[in-house]
């Protein structure tokens, strides 16, 4: 269990205690100023090259004025008067010439400027909604005003960003989505010649939509996604592999609540939905999810009941694979864990909030794993009996102390445990091969991803009879010669994972 304690996050600093009980509104210390100017609107910060241009349309509102001038006095004194001669043609003119200079002048305005104001705007929002959240020895400070908060209250309950509009019959609807489109059934057949039948299931993973810093990590972006793609493959299980940012305001790891928000909402037909971090492989082919285990649950997760409740432990369960029952309660549970996830103020002060009451969260903004355990605790009666913390098998597996075992666990067992013997899942928690740094060095952690890679796509060529020199490699050796009577060969290798399903089943 020792390997699984480890953060996900990048960061460093110790964190509070965790004793107690943990309520919605906690305290804890820090300071905060707030300042704005009299009338409560914030000064926004406008790069040089739109004051150039800013400056160059005042320069033509000049002009502009002058046309008008002369308009105006040729209307009063006359056009002899002026010296010129041009009659209503040289007036037509000058008007088209004023409407050009205006026309120039809308389209030189920077079209951010309007969305730049509306995120002023979210943002004063938000700082109001914080405000009214928040509370100090020496009182709230309202919009506008100037005060300095020496000890803070976060309430999780006044915090109003949302998902979208608020659901409270989505099991109604989907029962009768259901029964008027008998055509996608919530449960298909699958295993081998469809012999029995299972919760529709749908993985989702994604990426960042930009390039990775580095060729090389997007090279392993898609070997991750043909790992994904065999395994769904070999297990009747639909996939989605995103790359769009749903919501701006829940970048980073809390993306992938309004995706699964989304899909929850358009496949009413998905019993589960899977979430899978890009940067974890299946490495147990064979495996399957024993869903007969969460009959009554709504939300299964890996984890240890232990770390949760008794040690308050920020890295007691982990976000990066997990499963989220399409219903009513899991559409609740969403609305109540995104608020915390919004950028700017609320989610630096929500993360404070974290770091005071999880054990050793280093102190750095709010995440979605942090923010999921605090829920747990500070709404234990609501949200802990329709979960299932799992530890029987890898559904999370942390990889330092799995990919160098490789060649035992081949010596010594067999695809379709899941756990340390064979592990289901293993996730490259701390490295970051997409990105610029990582916890880890870029090298070692290629390294053992192609290790793990190798090793799960072992699985999937041994029924064509082909396997990897070794598992540093991506070259391969045949280890079966062509044979005469191939669906024999087939017809053991189909009994050989009948055999190791019916024995997970048991």
């Amino acid at each position: 269990m020792g390997q699984e304690l480890k953060p996900r996050e990048r960061g460093s600093g110790g964190g509070g205690g965790g004793g107690g009980g943990l309520p919605t509104t906690t305290t804890t210390t820090t300071t905060t100023t707030t300042t704005a100017a009299s009338g409560g609107g914030a000064r926004s910060r406008i790069p040089k090259g739109r004051q150039i241009q800013k400056t160059f349309n005042n320069i033509k509102i000049t002009i502009l004025c002058g046309f008008v001038t002369i308009l105006v006095l040729r209307g009063t004194i006359g056009v002899g008067d002026l010296g010129g001669g041009g009659g209503d043609g040289e007036e037509t003119k000058v008007m088209e010439d004023v409407d050009r200079i205006l026309r120039e002048i809308r389209s030189d305005s920077d079209p951010d400027d309007e969305e730049e104001q509306q995120r002023q705007q979210q943002q004063q929002q938000q700082e109001h909604d914080l405000a009214a959240a928040v509370g100090g020895a020496n009182g709230t400070a309202g919009v506008g005003g100037n005060a300095t908060y020496t000890v803070v209250k976060v309430d999780l309950n006044n915090l109003t960003f949302t998902l979208g509009p608020k659901i409270s019959d989505w099991d109604a609807q989907r029962r009768r989505w259901l029964a008027e489109n008998p055509g996608f059934p919530s449960e298909v057949t699958a295993g081998l010649g469809g012999a029995r039948s299972k919760a529709r299931i749908l993985l989702v993973t994604g990426s960042p939509p930009n390039p990775c810093d580095n060729a090389i990590g997007d090279h392993y972006l898609l070997k991750a996604i043909k790992n994904k793609i065999d395994y769904c493959r070999l297990h009747g299980i639909e996939i989605i592999y995103n790359m769009a940012h749903l919501d701006k305001e829940l970048a980073g790891y809390w993306a992938k609540l309004p995706l699964l928000r989304r899909l929850m909402l358009s496949h009413p037909e998905v019993e589960w939905i899977w979430w899978m971090d890009s940067d974890a492989l299946f490495t147990d082919m064979t495996f399957e999810i024993p869903l007969h285990r969460y009959a009554d649950r709504n939300l299964v997760i890996h984890g240890y009941p232990d770390l949760v409740f008794e040690q308050h432990s920020w890295i007691s369960l982990n976000t990066g694979s997990f499963l989220l029952r399409n219903c009513q309660w899991s559409l609740d549970l969403l609305d109540a864990w995104a608020p915390m996830g919004p950028k700017g103020p609320v989610r630096e002060e929500v993360g404070r909030l974290l770091t005071a009451k999880l054990k050793g969260r280093p102190a750095f903004e709010a995440d979605d794993q942090s923010a999921l355990i605090y829920l747990l605790l500070s709404k234990q009666e609501q949200w802990f009996p329709k979960t299932f913390i799992e530890n029987s098998y890898y559904l999370h597996g942390y990889w330092p102390g799995l990919v160098d075992r490789y060649e035992e666990m081949m010596d010594k067992y067999h695809p379709g445990l899941g756990d340390d013997r064979w592990p289901f899942v293993t996730h490259f928690v701390g490295c970051k091969p997409c990105g610029s740094y990582g916890d880890y060095p870029v090298e070692r952690c290629l390294k053992s991803m192609e290790r793990a890679f190798n090793f799960a796509d072992n699985q999937v060529l041994h029924m064509y009879g082909f396997a990897h020199r070794a598992l540093s490699t991506p070259k391969i050796r045949r280890f079966r010669n062509e044979t005469a009577s191939p669906l024999e060969v087939l017809a053991q290798e189909e009994a050989r994972q009948m055999a190791f399903l019916q024995q997970q089943q048991q």
